[in-house]
């Protein structure tokens, strides 16, 4: 029997065991984030590639204006939404021992200075964003709109939320941390949803000063959850609970029952992870939920275990594929193609949303541990075993400096250029960057999963709540924490 085969046999029946020990002390200043939660007992794989993933952001940002890059270590534009997954991992690193409070408060201060003094303009050239919202991607040094692309919703959405958990987190009474929470306030206040209604009550996904509003509504069911209710919260320019209502109208296109599991699908599985980054929806309901009978959080769970179902099927007949190698999403692949292999036409792609259906037609064999480690709160069971068999068996290849590189395709095997990566000999295709908001949705779900402290904290926030009561969810903590 071969090294590989007996590790898998070992993980597929590996039980992540309960445990309220914490056995670092760099770890207990995290008790009072699990006070009422039996915490796991955490392989030392899964802490290392938490720490790793913290310093991608905390080596890669500028710090004389807090911004992310997109992607390292390719030279890359901002990602707004990556400042906003930045924004989350400080507290955290704090809490871990990575950084000093004062550390993170110098940092939070700088990102949040910059986001709020940024120029706001209709205008095409020479500002940030406009109307609260920010561009999708901005120019690493001056802050500026990168190109010609969109002032986005959701990406907004995703920075306002680490904006709001920075708010909560830093709550002392310290002129530092006071000024974090005005900012922070401030940021939010300025967002005009109402704006961006375009063709009201849904949210469009976005403005260009040349074009307009991107004809597109968010519908159906994806990450743009966080942009409803986050509109919803708003103290200033807060959408109707009709917006919310027309969102989840189109659920039942969505409503699936394949690979053995019966939920509101979306392929790619950053999807189903999004949103509970910041948002607790455990045992939390909306109108559509009760209905069902079930929470966003099981939605999510059942989620998780139809991606291993998927890998287990392979339709593509995908290389590697199996019961702990798994996990499709947005991520980066090795080229735009279509190749012959051995008489099956297989289509690839690079930068992609990709995603699990019965045909596997999103589907080009590439895997993303993103897909894997961020779902570990929903499904440890499956998620824990993967991140460790990608590590123990593949990663010389995965694992570097700041965790897992974004992608690898065991498929890929061919003599064609590549549009990212590398192709390693009797492996396949190996992604040579780590992507801002993948490694965001990683740091972030470990800590769920290990602590809880993300969703602890955001439980704090008013406009957090009064973004889920006014989209008619109830039950749970809303209910325990009044």
């Amino acid at each position: 029997m071969t090294r590989r085969l007996i590790l898998t046999l070992l993980l597929l029946v590996l039980v992540v065991v309960p445990s309220t020990e914490r056995g670092s002390s760099a770890q207990s200043n995290l008790r009072r984030w699990e006070s009422s939660e039996a915490s796991p007992t955490i392989d030392p794989v899964v802490a290392d590639l938490q720490e790793r993933t913290f310093r991608f952001f905390w080596d890669t940002a500028n710090t004389t204006n807090g911004l992310i890059p997109d992607r390292y270590p390719t030279p890359s534009y901002a990602s707004i939404a990556a400042v906003g997954f930045a924004l989350t991992t400080y507290p955290i690193g704090v809490e871990r021992g990575y950084i000093t409070r004062e550390q993170a408060i110098e940092r939070v201060l700088t990102t949040l200075r910059f986001l709020y003094n940024a120029p706001q303009s209709p205008e095409a050239r020479g500002a940030s964003g406009y109307k609260g919202f920010f561009y999708h991607y901005l120019d690493m040094k001056s802050g500026e709109r990168f190109e010609d692309v969109e002032l986005s919703t959701v990406d907004t959405a995703i920075l306002v939320a680490g904006v709001l958990f920075c708010q909560s987190y830093f709550d002392r009474s310290k002129p530092e941390e006071e000024e974090i929470r005005r900012i922070a306030d401030r940021i939010y206040r300025r967002v005009d949803w109402r704006w961006a209604q375009s063709n009201p009550p849904g949210i469009s996904l976005g403005w260009t000063p040349a074009d307009g509003f991107i004809k597109y509504d968010w519908r159906g069911y994806n990450e743009g959850m966080l942009v409803y209710l986050l509109a919803l919260g708003s103290p200033t320019f807060p959408v109707g609970p009709d917006a919310w209502t027309e969102w989840t109208s189109t659920y039942e296109l969505h409503w699936r029952n394949h690979f053995g599991q019966e939920y509101l699908s979306f392929g790619p599985q950053f999807g189903h992870q999004y949103t509970h980054v910041w948002i607790d929806l455990r045992k939390v309901q909306d109108a559509y939920m009760r209905r069902q009978g079930l929470d966003y959080f099981e939605n999510s769970r059942r989620a998780t275990y139809a991606q291993q179902a998927y890998a287990i099927h392979n339709p593509k007949r995908c290389k590697g594929y199996g019961a702990v190698f798994w996990g499709i999403t947005a991520s980066d692949g090795p080229a735009d193609a279509e190749i012959d292999d051995g008489g099956m036409r297989r289509v690839f792609h690079s930068y992609r949303a990709r995603g699990i259906d019965l045909t596997g037609r999103y589907d080009d064999c590439t895997l993303a541990p993103t897909a894997v480690a961020a779902s570990m709160p929903f499904a440890p069971e499956l998620a824990v075993p993967a991140v460790l068999a990608m590590h123990e068996l593949f990663g010389e290849h995965i694992y570097s400096k700041y965790g897992f590189l974004d992608a690898f395709n065991q498929t890929w095997s061919f003599d064609a250029p590549l549009r990212h990566g590398r192709q390693v000999p009797s492996f396949g295709w190996v992604d040579g960057d780590y992507l801002g908001i993948d490694q965001g949705a990683i740091f972030a779900m470990i800590e769920n999963y290990r602590s809880a402290m993300i969703w602890r904290v955001t439980r704090k926030n008013a406009y957090v709540r009064r973004g889920l009561e006014q989209a008619g969810f109830s039950g749970g903590w809303l209910v325990a924490a009044q």
